[in-house]
């Protein structure tokens, strides 16, 4: 039985690579759902075949970058671990979308430190009816309000530390502890994971995040590339303080 679901669930992991990947292509270039992707050296477009199966570019010949390979081959492998493991909180079907939606984000912000307009969105929308299916309204709307004020307090913290780094140094900073894109991502998680699991996710996400930048930023001084204020995208932590909490809940 086992071996007969597996025969579904690797091309349907597959399918949610390509897709992932061909999203992470074309979204923070045209913001269009329907586009051919490109080839990121040349500009040359793909045809379907030749971007499935991770050929060469057929004009300037370079190869797809890494992250195409390993989105492939990590959805490949992690739809039916989904699908065997599921959370209890929302059985693999809803798990199912609601990892792609946030592996999309998940790239798009580690590559580009972008978290795009039409993909919250579309999130929110999506992030709305499941957190009403899976909470109720109330606690729905109290994880929305609580996961866009504890962010966006945090938001406006990280400018007032800039501009007082920034007068304080003598020099301007044009980087920012958060981004609003991180508020936004901590509203429409809010609306699935509703109240209180927003605040424990923020929480260990905060947690996560200041374990890595310290890590981060001894490895800077020990290999000499240390730069101050370099930013990190926090978005990541975020998604994976969601996902754990996912899988920790049991139910509303």
């Amino acid at each position: 039985m086992i071996f007969l679901n597996l025969l579904w669930l690797f091309p349907l992991g597959f399918f949610i690579g390509f897709l992932l990947n061909h999203f992470s292509d074309t979204l923070p270039i045209t913001r269009k759902l329907i586009q051919k992707p490109q080839c990121e050296k040349c500009g040359q477009t793909f045809d379907i075949f030749n971007y499935i199966t991770l050929n060469r570019c057929q004009n300037c010949r370079s190869f797809p970058k890494l992250r195409r390979y390993f989105i492939v081959i990590f959805a490949t492998i992690a739809i039916p671990l989904v699908y065997f493991f599921p959370p209890i909180y929302t059985g693999w079907v809803l798990a199912m979308i609601i990892f792609s939606y946030l592996g999309l984000v998940f790239i798009i912000d580690f590559e580009h430190r972008l978290i795009l307009h039409p993909v919250s969105i579309v999130g929110g929308i999506i992030f709305l009816i499941l957190g009403i299916y899976l909470n109720g309204w109330k606690i729905t709307i109290f994880g929305f309000l609580a996961g866009f004020g504890i962010m966006y307090a945090l938001y406006l913290l990280g400018i007032l530390f800039g501009k007082f780094m920034a007068k304080r140094r003598g020099e301007e900073i044009d980087e920012i502890a958060l981004g609003f894109g991180d508020v936004t991502l901590s509203t429409i998680l809010g609306l699935l994971l509703g109240w209180p699991r927003i605040g424990i996710t923020l929480f260990f996400a905060i947690m996560l995040g200041g374990v890595f930048s310290g890590l981060f930023l001894l490895f800077s001084v020990l290999t000499k590339r240390y730069k101050a204020f370099t930013a990190i995208p926090y978005a990541p932590f975020i998604i994976i303080s969601g996902i754990i909490l996912i899988y920790l809940s049991s139910g509303s």
